[in-house]
């Protein structure tokens, strides 16, 4: 008998090894590295674009704080459709809202729309909720030996788009000379496109399609209540919104010292390689040591990278920091995410990914619009000084869980 064409073939069964989990990392690792480079050319013309259109000049940076409430309201819909339609279907239809985010943003660039350029920007930023849901969807087929490993494998992808997207901004930013910019949320529009292609050659994970796209298990309110899931859901929002809130901050900390723009851009290419460059043994890390153990050194850094901010305010102090907390986030936040793999059931795995990345990117998008406001009251140091409270709860969340003896894999 011939074997089914199509995804939405429920009677398929794929092969139960890892060779389906591998060939599926591999795939979604090479959309990440596409689609990944989208925020990285938000993040780097968003400001520079809205100071040009906005007529209230303290909005400017409103186009990048869009993107991260694009990426938070885009969790649950993104779930919701996967769980429907299987996740290859979804990320084609993920690849082509950011296709339209960012035409539209650069017909704002090109009509001097700051409105649409800011709607561009939100689409943008939903089309990354699908992309986060990579390093989950990874797991779909892998064993629970490979599963960390699997997470590893897509977030180097994101190493591959910190360069992807710099490179996209200097190699397109002028091919529009009456429109400055809009040449490049055009190429941000050809790596989505590029991505859609990339995502066609996923295939179906060895669980009938019926058991997690139908429905059932638990409710989620009861899953959410597990210690294990606080926890995991914990970590991993504490690890992305500091690193975003210190991310943030930085750069105009750096202006604001008398640093060059130079010294600050360099300062974020290394913070973005340290962030992503620890994914090729991340996961060899906590197949070792432990999810936990490996979680909590990633909040260490973090600590440790607001203790060198506060130390001193020369480029040094502040690559240091940078690259310190690139690290943590990467430790810190792989290990979150594999945390809660442990948290769910077959059938119940798109509603608890969505609750848990509806919260970390939830609390993203206002460490986004907070950061800068902080720093402009406060200083550089108020924003270091703030660090220290959220990582002292989450490490005694994981103390706790520890001691608890629940970091073992659960029957969920």
């Amino acid at each position: 008998m011939s074997a089914p064409t199509s995804i939405s073939d429920t009677s398929y069964k794929a092969p139960s090894s890892d060779a389906v989990a591998k060939h599926n990392a591999l795939v979604l690792a090479a959309a990440m590295a596409l689609g990944g480079s989208s925020p990285a050319i938000v993040v780097s013309l968003g400001g520079l674009v809205g100071q040009a259109l906005a007529s209230n000049k303290e909005l400017a940076t409103l186009p990048v704080s869009l993107l991260n409430l694009g990426l938070a309201l885009g969790t649950i819909p993104a779930a919701m459709l996967m769980r429907k339609a299987g996740r290859r279907i979804g990320y084609v239809v993920g690849a082509g809202i950011g296709l339209a985010g960012g035409c539209l943003a650069a017909f704002g660039i090109a009509s001097y729309s700051f409105v649409l350029f800011c709607l561009g920007t939100l689409i943008i930023g939903s089309y990354g909720s699908f992309n986060q849901s990579y390093r989950f969807a990874a797991t779909d087929a892998a064993s629970e030996a490979f599963k960390p490993r699997a997470i590893s494998w897509v977030m180097t992808g994101g190493l591959v788009a910190g360069v992807v997207g710099p490179q996209t901004v200097i190699w397109t930013r002028d091919a529009m000379p009456a429109a400055p910019f809009a040449g490049a949320f055009l190429g941000q529009a050809a790596l989505a496109f590029l991505s859609m292609i990339v995502v066609w050659f996923l295939r179906p994970a060895p669980v009938s399609i019926t058991s997690t796209t139908a429905g059932g298990g638990r409710p989620l309110s009861e899953i959410v209540r597990q210690p294990r899931f606080i926890v995991a859901a914990v970590t991993g929002l504490v690890s992305y919104s500091l690193m975003t809130f210190m991310m943030t901050a930085a750069p105009l900390a750096m202006i604001g010292c008398g640093h060059s723009v130079g010294a600050a851009a360099l300062g974020i290419q290394w913070h973005i390689l340290a962030m992503f460059g620890p994914s090729f043994f991340t996961g060899r890390l906590i197949s070792r040591y432990g999810k936990g153990p490996v979680t909590a050194a990633g909040l260490v850094l973090i600590a440790v990278s607001a203790v060198i901010g506060l130390s001193g305010i020369t480029v040094a102090h502040f690559w240091i920091t940078l690259i310190l907390l690139g690290l943590g986030w990467n430790f810190g936040f792989i290990g979150a995410t594999a945390l809660v793999t442990d948290c769910y059931r077959p059938e119940e795995r798109a509603k608890v990914q969505a609750a848990n990345d509806f919260l970390i990117f939830g609390s993203v998008a206002l460490a986004s619009f907070s950061s800068g406001k902080l720093l402009s009251a406060g200083g550089w140091e108020s924003v270091n000084w703030l660090v220290f409270p959220p990582v002292a709860i989450a490490l005694a969340l994981l103390a706790w869980q520890q001691k608890a003896k629940l970091l073992a894999p659960a029957k969920v």
